[in-house]
């Protein structure tokens, strides 16, 4: 089945917040979901989703962060936004323009707990993967946001300033508190030059 025809002037605006959660050897999470309307068109893509009405972009993170992985910080040792990016994408036969923040946060190992998962999410999500950016850059599957290995060698290798040199947290229960490392010191995002289409998950 094909994607509804795009119209931007009945897209919903929605806000978002994402999580790039990478490990100690470089690696993304992401999870692999599909369009309901469309089962076959299958994605990776990372932790995070849409944000509630007045929800800061950093409460929001934290909130899916602890809701898909497990993994409990506080708002605060986010930081700020290492990129943003506008995106218009179909989910269950409706447009969406997405407005969304992306946060950094490292970790040494972490053990995916997905207990916190809501309804769609069950039903639209069947894997999780800790993605190299080699494999992601060598890969035939589709991921979002499409840029995706070029943006983590520039926050991972390149050293981003968000990298303090702080330990990363070790891997805790959901609900107890964790270290973070701070990305206090990361600059503000720079905003997206231009919007772009693509599918991503429309979960909250």
């Amino acid at each position: 089945m094909s994607a509804p025809a795009f119209d931007p002037a009945t897209a919903e605006p929605r806000r978002a917040a994402r999580v790039l959660l990478v490990d100690g050897a470089g690696r993304v999470l992401l999870f692999r979901g599909f369009d309901p309307a469309r089962p076959e068109h299958r994605y990776w893509f990372t932790v995070g989703g849409g944000l509630a009405d007045g929800e800061p972009a950093a409460a929001g993170a934290a909130r899916e962060l602890r809701e898909e992985t497990g993994l409990q910080l506080p708002p605060a040792a986010l930081g700020e936004p290492v990129w943003r990016e506008v995106t218009t994408f179909p989910f269950d036969g409706v447009w969406y323009r997405q407005e969304q923040d992306y946060f950094l946060v490292r970790v040494d190992r972490w053990e995916v707990v997905t207990h916190g998962f809501d309804d769609v999410e069950r039903a639209s999500i069947d894997d999780h993967r800790w993605w190299s950016i080699a494999d992601l850059a060598a890969t035939g599957e589709r991921y979002y946001p499409p840029g995706l290995p070029d943006l983590l060698r520039r926050l991972v290798d390149t050293g981003h300033p968000a990298d303090t040199g702080h330990p990363a947290p070790s891997a805790v229960p959901a609900g107890a508190p964790a270290p973070a490392v701070p990305a206090a010191a990361a600059p503000a995002a720079p905003a997206a030059p231009a919007a772009h289409r693509g599918g991503q998950v429309g979960t909250c």
